[in-house]
């Protein structure tokens, strides 16, 4: 595409400028223009610009680096807000994920700022672990110059708030950097905090920086804007369902479900390990019990419409937190209720069984309206491992969810909000909004002739059927080694015949299955681990990938353990030695999870 032969000849683009814009609108779709066209008149009348990082040539005086730890998005959609603010000051900003990231180029930075949330037990996320390792260690050494600002995400409900934001601060502090900007420790409800908390850092770091010359380069702009639809996870796209299907037997213990969901129009593309944001509503006879336990109509007005519209799809019923039962024994003045809002244990015993109907059955209290919502936090989405290969199913996008389920002592069955609106109350072909979270930190190996071992036992097993059908399509060489486990084979094999199919077909090498109770002593995908330590310490010397999807409370360290004994026995080396090799494959991007 020649602009210059065009009627918009009068450009006041340069020729050089013109020439790469019409090399990256050639290869546009219809769609793909239209979107594009409406992206940069957005541009034109905000008076942004789109600056790609390495557009920013920085002055003497350094640049900033922004550094991301995020394991469900949130850490990763501050960092690039962030970013944005910086950018639109005119500084000289660089964005990376920690997984992205040399520890060793810390010394060579001189203003940084962190972003991380913390998962579990005060865990740091799976794409900070090695940078969060090496600082902790003090092997990174002395950081004296560098100035930092931390900001950390957490929940309150958990005992370890924000853990990993305050180590970072911590450990930073220790090897000698200067704290610019105070550590910021911030809850489930934390956009407008994180907002100003950028502005005042970046009004910190911009006085010791001076900004450099930036250069606008008009294709890296469009190039930028192609490929990401104008669906995210604040304006998600109105998907249908078209499948949804049980996959466990009958008399399974689990209610799984295979869930098919049509993107068509929509523009969303994903890749093999992303995940599937859903937007949810509660259920219509929860928010009816809430407000009868509450002694209120539903009718009452609120800054979302009725109160039982706000209940139904602005705040969380079924995550239960501390605040919520420490708030209600604030305004009932019920003495047992004070009396275990004060014990830190039972509270946390409750968050982790019960859901906010629960503590209201217990301990009935007439609200208004305000108290009610001021007790309850923000509904946010859950995400879901995609289950398919876009190259297989095309305008497609599948999922594999476990139904939650809840038995209460009074016979009653509470359900996991998002699993039991997908399972048991979206209709055949209906709206259920949706967005897709990218996880760059859970990918196939670019070489599609390298081994890959894949854990995901249950519905950890998601990706690696999108990862299965990805090498299918590439025609990929490499061997693959899948471990699964659930606790029966007649009830519990999830996606069987595909996994049968694959093995035929010489594309799946190897399957070893663990199915805990089907015989008397149980047995999980690490004793299956351990039992092939021998080859699957080969394979990791031919430089397979691991991958493990799943339960990160137990099965996710169990797993981990099993590796570790696995590389010393085999590997013939001690625990440290063991560990510093785990730590090689987690750096060389050959030891990758998808914990939750």
């Amino acid at each position: 595409m020649q602009l210059k032969d065009s009627p918009f000849n009068l450009s006041p683009l340069s020729d050089e400028q013109q020439r790469q814009l019409g090399q990256v609108l050639s290869t546009l779709n219809t769609q793909q223009l239209a979107w594009v066209s409406g992206y940069l008149y957005g541009l034109s009348q905000t008076g942004q610009q789109s600056v790609t990082a390495s557009a920013a040539v920085a002055a003497p005086s350094g640049s900033l680096t922004i550094l991301y730890g995020s394991q469900t998005g949130n850490a990763k959609g501050v960092a690039s807000a962030i970013k944005a603010q910086a950018e639109a000051r005119g500084l000289p900003v660089t964005l990376v994920s920690m997984a992205d990231y040399k520890p060793k180029q810390l010394k060579k930075e001189s203003h940084l700022l962190v972003v991380v949330s913390t998962y579990g037990e005060g865990e740091p996320p799976e794409s900070a672990v090695d940078l969060f390792e090496q600082l902790k260690k003090g092997k990174i050494g002395k950081l004296d110059g560098l100035k930092f600002a931390v900001l950390g995400l957490g929940d309150s409900s958990y005992a370890f708030f924000c853990q990993t934001g305050k180590d970072f601060d911590n450990f930073l502090a220790t090897a000698g950097a200067e704290r610019i900007y105070e550590l910021a420790s911030l809850d489930v409800d934390y956009q407008d905090a994180a907002k100003s908390w950028g502005e005042q850092a970046l009004n910190a770091i911009a006085t010791t920086l001076t900004t450099g010359a930036a250069s606008n380069n008009v294709a890296s702009a469009v190039q930028q804007a192609v490929g990401h639809s104008q669906y995210s996870k604040e304006n998600p796209f109105p998907a249908r369902l078209s499948v949804n299907q049980k996959i466990t037997g009958r008399d399974s213990t689990k209610d799984i479900r295979h869930i098919e969901i049509n993107l068509a129009d929509s523009g969303l593309t994903y890749q093999p390990g992303d995940a599937l944001g859903v937007w949810f509503d509660n259920d219509a006879d929860l928010v009816g019990e809430v407000l009868a336990l509450a002694a209120l109509s539903g009718d009452e007005a609120t800054a979302h419409g009725s109160l039982r519209a706000a209940l139904t799809g602005h705040f969380e019923l079924t995550r239960l937190h501390g605040g919520f039962i420490t708030g209600l024994a604030d305004i009932s003045g019920n003495a047992a209720l004070k009396d275990l809002a004060g014990d830190k244990a039972q509270v946390n015993g409750l968050v982790a069984s019960a859901q906010v109907v629960d503590v209201l059955k217990r301990f009935p209290t007439a609200l208004t309206a305000e108290q009610l919502i001021g007790l309850l936090r923000p509904l946010t989405p859950r995400l879901y491992s995609i289950a398919s290969s876009q190259s297989e199913v095309e305008e497609e996008v599948h999922l594999t969810v476990g139904v939650v389920r809840y038995p209460q002592e009074d016979g009653t069955v509470r359900s996991g909000a998002a699993s039991s609106y997908l399972a048991d109350r979206l209709i055949e072909d209906g709206e259920v909004r949706v967005f897709v979270e990218h996880n760059d930190n859970f990918r196939l190996p670019a070489n599609p002739d390298t081994p890959v071992i894949m854990v995901g036992p249950g519905t950890g097993i998601a990706p690696f059927r999108a990862f299965m059908q990805e090498r299918e399509d590439q025609g990929a060489e490499g061997k693959n080694w899948l471990f699964f486990g659930n606790p029966h084979f007649t009830q519990d094999f999830l996606y069987q015949v595909e996994w049968q199919r694959y093995v035929k077909s010489g594309l799946l090498s190897k399957l070893s299955l663990a199915f805990s109770r089907d015989q008397a002593n149980k047995i999980y995908v690490q004793d299956r681990l351990r039992e092939a330590g021998q080859e699957l310490y080969q394979w990791l010397e031919a430089g397979a990938h691991f991958y493990v999807c799943g339960d990160a409370n137990k099965m996710a360290k169990d797993v981990q353990k099993a590796l570790l004994d696995v590389i010393a026995e085999h590997g013939h080396k001690g625990h440290e030695e063991a560990e510093e090799y785990l730590s090689e494959l987690r750096r060389a991007k050959r030891y990758q999870r998808d914990v939750y």
